[in-house]
């Protein structure tokens, strides 16, 4: 088992290592960050205290963030009106 653990982490530590490691790592940090404020933002407007404890505490990368405003939030999330707010008028 340490072996593969020991693998596995090697490869983290030399993905990290090159300046391309990084190019996709800040992206993915963006994203992240972006669906994570909008998603908390959601559940404590509509006071789901439950849905916006698990958002803050794991990170899944934007997974569970898009499934909660689209499939599971009080007041789904539309994508008409998401992209209404992020266009400039």
């Amino acid at each position: 088992m340490d072996f593969f653990a020991q693998g596995i982490f090697q490869n983290y530590q030399n993905l990290f290592n090159t300046p391309a490691g990084y190019y996709w790592f800040i992206p993915l940090i963006l994203w992240s960050f972006i669906w994570k404020g909008l998603a908390l933002w959601y559940s404590a407007r509509n006071e789901e205290k439950y849905w916006f404890i698990a958002i803050l505490i794991l990170n899944t990368v934007g997974i569970l963030e898009i499934a909660y405003l689209f499939f599971f939030a009080k007041k789904k999330l539309k994508i008409d009106s998401l992209l209404k707010n992020i266009k400039p008028q």
